[in-house]
């Protein structure tokens, strides 16, 4: 069994954890056998004093 990686990046107008979650789902409709995921970075976009959307830069590991 082979593990590959790949990068993704979740968005969402919830939360970090909610980003993170999308990212999981939209790999998941490529890679079936998902084995963990790495969150590289976190950003938000903002307007005024809010903020309007998490974004989650992660890595999913995968098996083959």
């Amino acid at each position: 069994m082979q593990v590959r990686v790949a990068e993704f990046v979740g968005e969402s107008d919830q939360s970090w954890q909610h980003a993170v979650e999308q990212a999981v789902t939209e790999a998941s409709k490529k890679f079936q056998r998902i084995s963990g995921v790495e969150v590289i970075n976190w950003t938000a976009s903002c307007q005024g004093d809010r903020i309007v959307e998490y974004k989650a830069d992660v890595k999913i590991a995968y098996t083959e």
